[in-house]
């Protein structure tokens, strides 16, 4: 008996070691990382230079974003592809924070790769990369340079009525900006690629010196032959790309074909997103004001203080509809302080008068900016 006590308290004490051990080992980020690890995600465009997705790419993200530490490499449509059986578009989810390096290291054949690195922040939220590849009869002595400029912003349009979506019911839209910040006229070529669908066809424009454009849901749907559906909700990327050699035979060539990694940014491109939660657009309410005594309190729940005291309560008028204001008064009394159904009857009211109050404007909106920055192609 004495040595199972001796053994039951050495027991004891490695117990206690352990949890200590643990304690003073526990790294809180590490919870953090785990619970952001859910919702974020790095997606991975892969784009010829006439803006159709091209499959079969293979990358590196540098470090790791599940281990934090070494490279993960990742090819399209591998196991690892949230986006698997969709043809040049890769996502890692449920990534960690940081900043990572995106390199591509494989590509089809008949395609040179795309050399610039991407460097992209995860921080409570998901981020792009997007590679272009060019057919590889292109003159060597050009490879080097930079070819094009990209800027790819996330787009989210229409409208969810229930469960079904992956955001709140609400009605969303997309508003992208561009504005040419140059001395002299630049000309984009912009298309849309749809989750879980394919790449729209691509649209011209020019813009001349310090003058800007915008890109909206309407124009989105347009392209995608969607019409104005807006109760379907869509979601993808818009591109948007500088073509750097439809440029060079301008006055400012040398500039362009000149230009570095570090001076690519030739545009201002800010996406303005709005979300409203309610089922329909904000409008006026008509609201009662009614005044009224508590004459009684039998329950013994509510204070005292304001027995016989002139009271009044605010709420929204039910148009057509036959209802009891007492009745309503008593509801608001017994959610504020807890009274169970049985104890309403003995509370005594004394209305004193009812009115209607002015018309307020009922609104349930969020709204965030995004600035898009470029990246450039070979």
């Amino acid at each position: 008996m004495k040595n199972w006590k001796k053994f039951s308290f050495v027991l004891v004490l490695c117990t206690l070691g352990l949890v200590s051990y643990f304690l003073l080992n526990f790294d809180s980020r590490d919870v953090q990382n785990f619970a952001f690890a859910q919702n974020s995600s790095i997606t991975i465009i892969t784009l010829t230079n006439d803006n159709i997705l091209l499959s079969e790419g293979g990358y590196s993200i540098t470090p790791d974003p599940y281990k934090m530490t070494g490279t993960l490499t990742i090819k399209d449509n591998s196991s690892l592809d949230s986006e698997k059986d969709n043809n040049g578009i890769i996502t890692v989810s449920g990534v960690k924070n940081g900043n990572y390096t995106v390199n591509q290291i494989g590509i089809p054949s008949g395609y040179s790769l795309d050399k610039f690195s991407k460097i992209i922040e995860i921080k409570d939220s998901s981020a792009v990369a997007s590679f272009t590849n060019n057919p590889e009869t292109i003159d060597s002595d050009r490879n080097n340079s930079i070819r094009n400029i990209t800027y790819t912003a996330k787009f989210v349009c229409g409208s969810v009525f229930g469960d079904e979506g992956p955001v709140r019911p609400g009605h969303y839209d997309t508003d992208i900006s561009i504005f040419n910040k140059q001395n002299f006229p630049i000309e984009i070529l912009w298309n849309v690629v749809i989750n879980d669908g394919a790449s729209s066809n691509s649209i011209l424009k020019n813009l001349d010196e310090e003058t800007s454009t915008t890109i909206v849901c309407k124009q989105m749907r347009d392209l995608l032959g969607l019409g104005h559906n807006n109760e379907k909700l869509v979601e993808g990327f818009a591109i948007i790309r500088i073509q750097l050699d439809s440029m060079l035979g301008t006055e400012d060539s040398k500039i362009l074909r000149n230009i570095s990694k570090d001076e690519i940014n030739l545009l201002d491109v800010q996406v303005f997103y709005t979300a409203n939660a309610l089922p329909t657009l904000p409008h006026e309410v008509i609201l009662d004001k009614i005044s009224f005594y508590i004459i009684q309190d039998g329950s013994g729940l509510i204070p005292k203080e304001i027995i016989r005291k002139p009271l009044d309560v605010t709420m929204p008028s039910e148009l057509n509809k036959i209802s009891n204001t007492e009745t309503r008064i008593k509801n608001i009394l017994a959610e504020k302080y807890n009274l169970p159904s049985e104890d309403l009857t003995k509370v005594v009211l004394r209305i004193k008068d009812v009115s209607v109050g002015v018309g307020a404007l009922v609104d349930d909106h969020a709204i965030s900016l995004h600035v898009v920055n470029p990246q450039a192609g070979s």
